[in-house]
Formats: C-alpha cells, sequence, structure tokens
C-alpha cells in the first residue's frame, strides 16, 4: 500500500481561520450558532484551513482533507455517516471559528471507502466495519500521528465505535452524533419481526434496496427529485424543521445517495457483535441524539450504557438525525476538543509511503 503524498511538516502554529477567499457564496451576514440550521455545507475545505490528500489503500482510493497542525502527536478525526461526505462537517467546523477557544486541531476528515470522493475497489467488495476503522487509523498513523480523539455521525459513529475498540491504546476519546447502533442492528436482523423499533430505518433500507437494483437509474432518480423541490418533503423525517434546512443539506444528500453502498452498509452492521466488540473500549465515549431522531432508539442509550464503561449521554432538543447540522453550536459545545496527553516522542520520517 502506498500514500500519493509526502507526510505533512509538523509546525508550532495554527493556520489561521479564513486563510484563503472562499470559493462558494455564503451569508453576509454572520448568524448565531444557536440558530437552527444556521450555516450552509462548504465545499472549500481551504475557509477551515484544510488541504486535500489522496491515498491509496486497501479497499480504495481515498481523499482526505486536513490540516490545522500543531505540535501534538494526536489527531481529530472526523467520520461522516451513510450519504454523506466530509462536507457534512463544515457547519460545525464553522461553529468552532465563531467560538472563544482554539477550535479543532490536527484535523483529519476522510471519504470513507465508497463515499463522497473516495472510491471503492469492486474486485474486493464493500470493507467491512473492522477493515474500515483499520484503514481509519492508517490514514492517522501515515500522517505522523499516534493518537487520536474520534467524532463519527450515524454510520461514522458505528466505525469510530470500532476503532475505539480495536485500537484502545490510541483512541483517547469518542464522540457520537446519532450514531447508528444496536436498533439498527436488530432492524437489519429481523426487517420484519421487529419492524416497529425503527421503521423509518427499515422503510429506507427497503427503498434504497429498491433503488439499488437499477443502478445509476435509481441515483439519477433522487437527484431529479431533488431539482424539482420533491426531496426536502422526503426528507421531512431526518430532521426536525425541515423546511429551516439549508437548501445545501438537501442537495448534498441528493448528490452522496449510494443505495448499493447503503444496503452494503446495513448489511455490514447486521452481522456485527457489538457486544463483544464495544466491551473493549477504554475511553470516555459522550454521545448525543436529537430528541425527534428517527435513527436512534432511546434503548440504544441504555444497551450503549451497559457495556462501555465510560458512556455519557445527551439528548438534543428540536433535533432530528444531523445534530452536527441542525445544532452546530450545542453538539460542540458537548462533543467538541477535548484537552489530549502529551506528545509521543517521535521518530524523524521524511515520506510516508508504505503502511504497516
Amino acid at each position: 500500500m502506498t500514500i500519493l503524498m509526502a507526510r505533512p511538516a509538523r509546525t508550532s502554529a495554527v493556520l489561521p481561520d479564513g486563510a484563503d477567499a472562499p470559493a462558494e457564496a455564503w451569508p453576509a451576514a454572520r448568524p448565531s450558532t444557536e440558530q437552527y440550521c444556521p450555516f450552509p455545507l462548504s465545499s472549500d475545505p481551504r475557509r477551515f484551513g484544510l488541504t486535500t490528500s489522496t491515498m491509496r489503500l486497501r479497499g480504495g482510493t481515498i481523499v482526505v482533507r486536513h490540516g490545522r497542525r500543531t505540535a501534538g502527536d494526536t489527531a481529530t478525526i472526523l467520520l461522516h455517516g451513510a450519504a454523506g461526505s466530509w462536507t457534512t462537517w463544515t457547519p460545525m467546523l464553522q461553529a468552532a471559528r465563531c467560538a472563544a477557544g482554539p477550535g479543532f486541531t490536527d484535523l483529519i476528515i476522510p471519504d470513507l471507502p465508497g463515499w463522497g470522493d473516495s472510491t471503492l475497489e469492486t474486485d474486493t467488495g464493500a470493507p467491512t466495519i473492522e477493515a474500515t476503522a483499520t484503514l481509519v487509523a492508517e490514514i492517522a498513523e501515515a500522517l505522523g500521528y499516534r493518537r487520536w480523539q474520534v467524532l463519527g455521525h450515524s454510520m461514522g459513529g458505528f466505525i469510530a465505535l470500532e476503532l475505539a475498540a480495536s485500537f484502545a491504546a490510541e483512541t483517547t476519546s469518542v464522540g457520537l452524533i446519532s450514531a447508528t447502533t444496536y436498533s439498527v442492528i436488530d432492524s437489519v436482523r429481523h426487517p420484519v419481526s421487529r419492524v416497529g423499533i425503527l421503521p423509518a430505518y427499515t422503510a429506507l433500507l427497503g427503498v434504497m434496496l429498491v433503488l439499488a437494483r437499477f443502478g445509476r437509474a435509481g441515483t439519477s432518480l433522487v437527484r431529479a427529485l431533488d431539482r424539482l423541490t420533491v426531496l426536502r418533503a422526503l426528507t421531512a423525517p431526518l430532521f426536525a424543521r425541515v423546511a429551516a434546512v439549508q437548501p445545501s443539506v438537501i442537495s448534498a444528500l441528493a448528490t452522496e445517495v449510494r443505495p448499493g453502498r447503503f444496503a452494503a452498509a446495513s448489511a455490514l452492521a447486521g452481522r456485527y457483535d457489538a457486544d463483544s466488540a464495544w466491551s473493549r473500549i477504554r475511553c470516555p465515549v459522550r454521545s448525543t441524539r436529537g430528541d425527534s431522531d428517527v435513527f436512534v432508539a432511546e434503548a440504544d442509550t441504555a444497551r450503549l450504557s451497559r457495556v462501555i464503561p465510560d458512556f455519557t449521554p445527551h439528548t438534543l432538543p428540536g433535533t432530528g438525525h444531523f445534530g452536527h447540522v441542525e445544532r452546530p453550536g450545542e453538539t460542540l459545545r458537548l462533543l467538541g476538543p477535548v484537552p489530549t496527553p502529551a506528545p509521543i516522542p517521535l521518530s524523524t520520517v521524511a515520506n510516508a509511503t508504505t503502511l504497516r
């Protein structure tokens, strides 16, 4: 496996916010981070002091946004959910810019295999939950980090928990935003007998399975619905106040939807032994879910609390499945950067060309 880049140099200073002029329009007046869905999605990494690198790893070619590097050895990894990409984190990054304090540093935001700009090796099939978590760890190590705190949304939260379980010594903390966990596992395993657990998720999975049979035509249909302004109404269950959601958020769902990948990810979740894996987690885990989240059941909190020794749940009022988009300021307050341990001395390596 090779990485198609040189390891970025460490610096003692963080790149200032807004170092480059934005490429796309932004609200003329800065909204309050406490407003509902205050910021649109941004596709310009320069706005947040990030650069884009491409890595060739097991499972595909991975595109990563990273930067705001310090002298520390602990990265902050942000993992998006299904039908998402790195851009889903930009409202919370913007909220961090508006807040007092240093905000996020040492950022790593990958597009996971088969999503966003990252490609999937079709001859090897969809990577397992375990393989995806290992890939995330390899990205961080290739960028020169020894440890990480990780935040994950929806499917990304599932992967974040596996990362903390498989790399317990390297993971310093986990933040979950509407992580799809036990109830999704049960819904996939028993789609008929347990349909009442998460009816919205079961219905969506059924739609994705149908669309996947039509290949690109199924994806084109979703994008056509967005152009016809019908998709906003269809996505209403995902948000607390869909009429107030930024247009870029709805369009991103249309752009990023991959029915086959969604169905494959769900199937992998259904085969996952969550109790056995997550009982190995040793770091603190903080979790948020919206009070109207249709993809996360209240029972998930109790089950996670029983399995994970240090688990702290929070409920966001007036919020659906996208807390970091709907309530980025409050989500940042609950799950934002935490103090990290002193750096571990690193050996000097000129290039990151080979992974272990």
